[in-house]
């Protein structure tokens, strides 16, 4: 999604700044960028946004970078939660699930992704990004967020879009990033030796998550996942409304 603005053929086109997912939301609502990668919950809660057509970043069945990590507890056994601060979107997803699905609710608190100071006062913990691929997972019960969504809805997740400022549509349909997302999947492989010189995961096991557990374009299915998702926002509370989806073209 961003390679070609870091190191492809869009380089240099727009001033590039990488915060984590949330500060991403909290830029584009105050105004200090034009567009923004941002967790997909914040389309339903930033006033005069539009999302990028066909370009994102989902999960048919596993997604493997969001998580929900216990030490002891089974699913419906688990009565307190902390969050990662860097969600949004998926903060809200295990809500939804916990529910919708489960009948049940824990208690929530946010934390840093520091995952033993997460689990020391509570059953479970949300995580999301590296940090949810790098931890051992010896002796843990972990869920995958994506595969728990498509186990009770037979759909796929969408974790982030492209969203931008109404008032900048003109500046954005200038930057075609159907095309470098297009020019980021190309480069699959300097992507993947990137991330394992500085994360250590391995190379196949990189490969593989590009590959097969994230999907980059939205189809009609992960269109459907996305609607309902807003749907059980909104029913529990999460949302204060849902907005019909507004897309830009390039």
């Amino acid at each position: 999604m961003i390679w070609s603005f870091l190191y492809g053929s869009l380089r240099g086109v727009a001033d590039f700044v990488d915060p984590v997912p949330a500060r991403c939301a909290q830029l584009l609502a105050q105004a200090e960028v034009d567009v923004a990668l941002v967790p997909v919950i914040e389309y339903q809660r930033t006033p005069d946004v539009s999302l990028v057509a066909d370009v994102c970043v989902a999960s048919h069945q596993e997604v493997r970078s969001v998580i929900l990590i216990s030490k002891d507890c089974e699913l419906n056994e688990i009565k307190s939660v902390a969050l990662d601060e860097s969600s949004r979107t998926s903060a809200t997803l295990v809500k939804v699930i916990f529910r919708e699905f489960l009948d049940h609710e824990p208690t929530w608190s946010t934390h840093s992704p520091n995952l033993n100071e997460m689990l020391e006062e509570n059953d479970a913990a949300l995580m999301i990004g590296d940090p949810a691929m790098l931890f051992p997972r010896e002796g843990l019960k972990v869920w995958d967020m994506a595969r728990l969504w498509r186990n009770y809805t037979d759909l796929g997740f969408v974790f982030a879009m492209w969203m931008v400022r109404n008032d900048s549509i003109n500046k954005a349909r200038a930057i075609d990033f159907a095309a470098a997302r297009d020019e980021g999947v190309e480069h699959k492989a300097d992507i993947v030796a990137q991330y394992h010189a500085s994360l250590g995961i391995p190379s196949e096991s990189l490969r593989h998550y590009l590959e097969e557990n994230i999907n980059f374009s939205l189809d009609d299915q992960l269109l459907r996942g996305l609607n309902l998702y807003f749907k059980l926002a909104h029913k529990h509370q999460l949302l204060p409304e849902v907005k019909p989806l507004k897309t830009i073209e390039p």
